[in-house]
């Protein structure tokens, strides 16, 4: 029997289910993490033939020490993954310790790390990236400026989210923020792209070829979320065009993922930009060498009528039949902000759409800052259906010119205040 240990396997909370499909598929099942035993659900309790509890994740010393207590009562181990970008380069350390070959290791990581690097291989793939510059000294970070134009958009080469991100729009907030960045990070600086971000997200298998995949269309930046508070609302997209799909696959390709998930985001260029790309034009962004954040693949799951969980474990277990997407609907997640007035309840939301909730719930509070408090999570046939459900989600108790967040569907700038009036049967 092949052991496979899993890193953290509570968080986030659905995450149990790659413990199950692992076991289904024939794999001895081992959780490493710092939950005590008492508050892990019964579902992955039953999952794992053993857990380790560590003290503290971050403490590699007791990490160390599990997998190896693990290897010397069960033997070599063949699998060890989170599927979590803070435990990715961790991850790859003990492969290297523990002489596991069946995954990313350490010397591998940066190219899958660090944007900049991610560039050259979106353009071996074909897909435009946006010119950039690292940012080393203030008179070549000037000099890209001045040949580049504003705005320009400045984040670490290496990072998740939105954290230390800015938008610069002049030679002075340039200056600014050379003078107050912290001395310790890298940081890439790049013409900023105006589009909306979509991605290519699934599970490749080990020669590079996509099993699955599946798309997330999310119009609100996080920056734009992040810095102005305002709610997370994005969705599940089955209906990928075979030019996207294309795009995607060449992607996978040119990084040479294997047996791992991913989750690829792209721009879709909504203001041209003259001489490099068009209205409508995909500029790649970054690769993610693991599922998308949150509860994201259920919404995949529910979007494409599969269980991502379990193809990722039969991909893995070189058993690979091709999954059935049928039917197909529109996933989304609306989320919501502790503090803030909602014209209607959260018990509101969940009487109208009763028939459409696939479920909801709070976020973990380090998901909150981005992803927002609480979530709805409902699936759709029509995409105007969806429009209705954020807007009767995220409308806020307070005159229309207060709202943090507007339509991410209305394209003429007309008045979102009566649409949720077409659904206020369980109000």
């Amino acid at each position: 029997m092949k052991n496979f240990v899993l890193i953290s396997p509570n968080f986030p909370e659905t995450y149990w289910q790659f413990a199950r499909a692992l076991r289904n598929v024939g794999f001895r099942v081992l959780g490493i993490g710092d939950a005590s035993y008492g508050e892990l659900k019964q579902e992955l309790k039953d999952s794992l033939h053993e857990y380790y509890r560590v003290n503290n994740l971050d403490n590699f010393d007791e990490e160390k020490e599990a997998v190896g207590y693990f290897e010397r009562k069960y033997g070599h181990i063949d699998f060890l993954e989170s599927n979590n970008e803070y435990w990715l380069r961790k991850d790859s350390i003990l492969r290297d310790l523990f002489s596991i070959d069946t995954g990313l290791k350490s010397f591998e990581l940066d190219q899958y790390q660090r944007k900049s690097l991610m560039k050259e291989s979106f353009k071996k793939a074909g897909v435009k990236v946006a010119p950039y510059i690292l940012v080393n000294d203030l008179e070549s970070l000037k000099k890209f400026a001045e040949e580049n134009g504003f705005p320009l958009f400045v984040k670490p080469d290496i990072g998740v989210g939105a954290e230390e991100s800015f938008k610069l729009s002049n030679m002075q907030e340039l200056e600014d923020f050379f003078a107050k960045k912290h001395e310790n990070c890298q940081y890439i600086c790049e013409r900023f792209v105006s589009g909306d971000i979509v991605t290519f997200d699934g599970i490749a298998d080990i020669n590079s070829e996509v099993v699955f995949f599946a798309s997330l269309e999310c119009p609100p930046s996080i920056s734009d979320i992040l810095h102005e508070g305002s709610e997370m609302f994005y969705y599940s997209n089955p209906f990928i065009s075979k030019e996207f799909e294309e795009i995607g696959r060449k992607t996978v390709k040119s990084f040479g993922l294997k047996n791992r998930c991913f989750h690829i985001e792209f721009f879709r260029v909504t203001k041209a930009i003259q001489g490099f790309a068009n209205v409508g034009d995909i500029v790649g962004l970054e690769v993610n060498i693991r599922t998308p954040g949150g509860y994201t693949p259920d919404m995949h799951n529910f979007a494409n009528s599969v269980n991502m969980y379990q193809i990722y474990a039969n991909t893995v277990a070189d058993f690979n039949p091709r999954p059935i997407c049928d039917p197909k609907f529109y996933c989304a997640t609306a989320s919501r902000r502790d503090g803030v007035q909602y014209f209607y309840s959260d018990e509101d939301v969940l009487r109208t759409y009763e028939k459409e909730i696939c479920g909801s719930g709070r976020y973990p509070k380090v998901l909150a800052g981005v992803m927002g408090d609480k979530f709805f999570m409902a699936k759709f046939t029509n995409l105007k259906e969806l429009e209705v459900f954020k807007e009767y989600v995220n409308r806020r108790n307070m005159p229309s010119e207060h709202k943090a967040s507007g339509s991410m569907f209305n394209k003429e700038g007309n008045s979102n205040d009566n649409i949720c009036d077409t659904h206020i049967d369980g109000a």
